[in-house]
């Protein structure tokens, strides 16, 4: 009895362990195809969030990375206020940390102005007037269209740097921005996004008092 006892015994745990192996393997082998499956996918998804830029502006891709200065430098389509924000000699503030949002006027709009008024504002003795209509463009903080589309809805208005108002109004079912003249201007491109704020390109220049 005792002899087929232990020889029973012996097949049990001879078996358990077959068993345990097979179970530990199995488990090993989900571990090491799953996990790492599922670490890859993580990273691949981290990496496209990571490297996901903006909106194309200009014929150039926005990137998140850039401030507003060097990715309006790109683009195309907005080279006037560029050049307008360098010789009123506010490109440093503008390439400050922030953050700001830019209603940043396109090429045509500047052209749209009576013949000469750019040439003229472009004088370094009319820095001082051209700095008054650039910031009257600039709001400190960042507004995104959804906080803009808000603040219609409530009637509330933005306090440019200058010192002036913007109003922000939803007209023919769009998102338009109201100047201290009463003239409501389009958004072109909205949320170009960058490191120091938003800038979103419209098409006229906005007028102060």
């Amino acid at each position: 009895m005792q002899t087929n006892d232990s020889h029973n015994k012996a097949v049990w745990l001879a078996g358990a362990g077959i068993a345990g192996l097979v179970l530990g393997g199995l488990i090993g082998y989900m571990t090491g195809t799953n996990s790492p499956k599922m670490e890859q996918s993580k990273t691949e998804t981290s990496q496209m969030a990571s490297t996901e830029d903006g909106v194309t502006v200009g014929g150039a891709k926005m990137v998140r990375t850039k401030d507003i200065v060097d990715n309006a430098a790109g683009a195309s389509n907005v080279s006037t206020v560029v050049a307008a924000v360098k010789a009123a000699e506010l490109v440093e503030t503008l390439k400050s940390e922030g953050p700001f949002t830019v209603f940043a006027p396109n090429n045509a709009a500047f052209e749209a102005l009576p013949a000469g008024t750019v040439d003229t504002l472009l004088k370094p003795e009319n820095k001082a007037m051209l700095a008054g209509i650039l910031t009257y463009h600039v709001v400190s903080g960042t507004y995104t269209s959804a906080d803009l589309m808000v603040m219609a809805s409530k009637g509330e208005m933005l306090t440019t740097v200058q010192g002036e108002k913007l109003a922000v109004v939803m007209e023919d079912n769009m998102l338009k921005i109201k100047d201290a003249k009463g003239n409501t201007v389009e958004i072109e491109t909205a949320d170009v996004i960058s490191s120091n704020g938003v800038t979103h390109v419209i098409k006229n220049v906005l007028m102060h008092s």
